[in-house]
């Protein structure tokens, strides 16, 4: 029982520091002309603040160091035993991790100030990902954020972990492209994540997920359409680093209980509507001999607005695309190798069906 209210104690935490913090950022980004303006690669045709990104990071980071502080400081003397057992049984484990927990505060701070520098200065595409790269191979190999299913040495799993946590990370970065969208399919993605976790009974990576969600539904406060503020890059980047954070370090495959490996699929799966449209983006502009670096208004959302859909209906037509794969994904779990085969398809359907919007589109502009 102490779990499940310091679970809800975290989330509802997180989401009211992140609304006040927004807040605050909001006027602060309004007064110093921290804004992002209308221009040809962007959807908006309005002044809008930036800075979101600072809350989110702030809110996260908060809670980080405040769980440090706490563990060390009360839970460890045994100031805080009247918690129960179910609370403070977890300390040694947390301890054992402390080091690798300041790695990633390094990591998101990292990322943070890179995507703060590109909202200020638009830094070169190349030397963006030669950053995120690096700040991936630290989280790789300092942190153990990697993936550890079926391959044992540590440099083949750290190099492809580094690869999937710069994807996710410029999935998120190209996601955030309309009001609400990244923020709000960030959040269905750790709630399908969270329950992987919940599932495996890891309290750590379950309460980082809780803090993560109730941090952006506080910003989706005032990022939903119409938005009254941004994330920008500095928020973008960390969302899409903790993402892959959770994906990474949630325990799928339990071989002992089953031999359901196809589970290791459902961070693939959950994330499906934004890899898609990081693909498709990337490849339309190298076949239009564009950079696939350079904004332009081609993604799926931008699509669907061609349509006639207003803001609102185009970003919940994204959440209920990724609501679709990621209830698939949290079925790996339970079905035997035919249910997961159904699972794959019903994936695979759901972004047709995307394809199809996207064609229809570029079809009645070439006839128009």
């Amino acid at each position: 029982m102490n779990l499940v209210v310091l679970a809800v104690v975290l989330s509802i935490g997180a989401f009211v520091l992140s609304a006040i913090l927004t807040a605050i950022v909001r006027r602060l980004a309004i007064a110093a002309n921290f804004v992002s303006r209308p221009t040809e690669d962007r959807y908006h045709r309005s002044i809008i603040p930036l800075g979101g990104g600072i809350a989110i990071v702030g809110t996260i980071t908060g809670f980080l160091v405040s769980a440090i502080v706490i563990v060390k400081l009360l839970i460890e003397p045994g100031r805080l035993n009247w918690l129960g057992e179910s609370v403070t049984i977890h300390t040694a484990g947390f301890l054992e991790k402390l080091n690798e927990l300041v790695v990633v505060l390094f990591c998101i701070f990292a990322l943070f100030a890179l995507g703060l520098w590109d909202d200020k200065k638009r830094l070169g595409p190349f030397f963006k990902l030669a950053l995120q790269f690096a700040v991936a191979i630290v989280a790789a190999g300092f942190a153990d954020i990697r993936v550890e299913f079926f391959i044992e040495n540590k440099f083949v799993t750290s190099a492809m972990s580094a690869f999937w946590i710069v994807l996710i990370v410029n999935a998120f970065n190209f996601l955030d492209n309309m009001d609400g969208a990244a923020a709000g399919i960030a959040v269905i993605a750790a709630a399908i994540l969270f329950t992987a976790a919940a599932g495996s009974s890891q309290v750590f990576v379950g309460a980082l997920s809780l803090v993560f969600i109730g941090t952006l539904l506080g910003f989706l406060v005032f990022n939903f359409p119409p938005a009254k503020i941004f994330m920008g890059n500095a928020g973008s980047l960390p969302v899409g680093f903790i993402l892959a954070l959770l994906t990474l370090r949630t325990t799928y495959y339990h071989q002992a209980q089953s031999g359901s490996w196809y589970s290791v699929f459902i961070p693939l799966i959950c994330m499906a509507v934004p890899l898609y449209d990081f693909a498709s983006v990337t490849f339309l502009r190298i076949s239009q001999g564009k950079s696939p670096f350079i904004g332009d208004t081609q993604h799926f959302s931008h699509r669907l607005k061609k349509r006639g859909l207003s803001d609102t209906q185009t970003v919940l037509t994204l959440y209920l695309a990724t609501l679709c794969t990621g209830l698939g994904a949290t079925f790996l779990y339970q079905v035997n190798l035919r249910g997961a085969i159904l699972i794959f398809v019903q994936t695979i359907m759901v972004l047709a069906i995307i394809a199809v919007f996207e064609i229809t589109v570029n079809n009645d502009k070439t006839n128009n």
